[in-house]
């Protein structure tokens, strides 16, 4: 018994840090990233291009950054409570269409979770 609580001990030691690691992303990385973004968003200002600005994103419910005008589905999933944080913006760029059905953005997504992990961290630094 003391030996199964001693290696559970060990694992966990061993692989949660790891888990947080994976989880921080390199905000360097998620810049290179951002580029496949910058043609419609921008992130160090609150102006809007093709798409709304990403700068403060984060704890923002969809649909709702002043001046850009969100199709009526984007509306609706931030009247449905869509907010955006880690999770939501994670499976929202996995497959836009898919998250919000009827979403403007013509963006199919990220496919390679690193990716989204480092874009996350970079999107971060615009509070």
């Amino acid at each position: 018994m003391r030996g199964d609580v001693l290696t559970i001990g060990l694992l966990a030691t061993l692989l949660c840090p790891l888990g947080a690691l994976a989880q921080e992303g390199d905000a360097e990385a998620g810049a290179a990233v951002f580029k496949k973004c910058a043609t419609c968003h921008i992130v160090d200002s609150d102006k809007t291009k093709v798409g709304p600005s990403l700068k403060g994103l984060f704890g923002r419910k969809a649909g709702t950054h002043p001046d850009f005008s969100y199709s009526s589905a984007m509306k609706a999933a931030g009247e449905g409570g869509l907010v955006w944080d880690e999770t939501t913006l994670r499976d929202y760029l996995h497959n836009p269409k898919a998250k919000v059905k009827g979403t403007k953005m013509a963006f199919v997504g990220l496919k390679k979770d690193d990716e989204i992990t480092n874009l996350i961290a970079y999107l971060k630094q615009f509070p």
